[in-house]
């Protein structure tokens, strides 16, 4: 009698196992194999040992490409962290309108990247969109190629970046916010405790575990990023934006590349982990700390 009801949790999560297994682990550990092989999709596999990744840590674009993943993901993080802090502090409880301003910055996030990116590539256009209000305002003269400049088109990529996600760090923060008692917060004020120390000595060490699950979240999505770069820049212009998932792109399916494009996801994939891993064992220290 016991034994039933015991097998049925495991029946109810076969299904989301037996899905994970087929299109995720299954496919991961083939790409895993074919990333120690010439295969180009079509012939037949030959094993190259590591000749892939000896290729990978000495082709240029490949290198300039690990960098601007790494810069995308700094200033993603941070960026995306601070302005979803100071959104969720922000919308708490102060505004009567807070329920519609949340819905709003979240709003961007449940569109599809590739969407928001042709949007962007729109507005950021050099002969449309905010160049055209630029013109209309009389500032013609801060006109630029946003996404033709080299100098300017990574900043553009993060423009929408952060746009996108804040929402979510707000979201997440918010919910940090809500399992702060309102008691502690007058205590320390009637303690004397100004905004900042009472942010720094009392929001703060509490607001911990969201910070964690944050700060990995974004810390993932600006290492993984692909689709916006796809949509706006295509990696260009002169290589300026291409990232190791663009790279993955280009290699594997304009390239016809498997094999390098695998080992390229592997060496993408380890290094996504081993940063996050760090981050969150930093982060829970941290938290154990406070």
């Amino acid at each position: 009698m016991s034994a039933g009801p015991r097998r049925v949790p495991w029946l109810v999560a076969l299904p989301g196992v037996l899905f994970l297994l087929a299109f995720h682990i299954v496919p991961t550990i083939v790409g895993g194999r074919y990333a120690f092989t010439d295969w180009n999709g079509i012939d037949q596999a030959h094993g190259v040992g590591l000749g892939n990744f000896r290729e990978i840590f000495r082709d240029p674009v490949t290198e300039h490409s690990l960098w601007n993943t790494l810069k995308f993901a700094g200033v993603f993080f941070v960026a995306v962290n601070a302005i979803g802090l100071a959104l969720a502090l922000a919308l708490r409880r102060t505004l009567k309108s807070r329920s519609v301003l949340r819905a709003l910055f979240f709003a961007p996030v449940v569109i599809s990247p590739l969407a928001v990116g042709f949007l962007w590539r729109y507005i950021a256009d050099a002969e449309g969109g905010f160049n055209d209000v630029l013109g209309k305002l009389g500032l013609a003269s801060w006109e630029h190629a946003w996404t033709g400049d080299p100098k300017w088109a990574m900043w553009t990529i993060v423009v929408v970046l952060v746009w996108q996600y804040s929402g979510l760090t707000m979201v997440i923060y918010l919910a940090g916010l809500e399992g702060i008692s309102d008691e502690l917060i007058e205590a320390a004020t009637v303690d004397g405790a100004g905004p900042w120390l009472r942010f720094r000595r009392v929001v703060l060490p509490l607001l911990a575990p969201a910070i964690t699950v944050a700060a990995t979240i974004s810390l993932i999505f600006g290492l993984r990023l692909f689709d916006q770069i796809l949509s706006v820049t295509g990696g260009g212009p002169a290589n300026a934006t291409e990232t190791l998932a663009t790279q993955v792109y280009t290699q594997t399916f304009v390239n016809g590349r498997f094999g390098y494009g695998a080992a390229l996801a592997l060496v993408l994939t380890v290094l996504i982990a081993a940063l996050s891993i760090v981050q969150m064992v930093v982060l829970r220290l941290r938290e154990r700390a406070m």
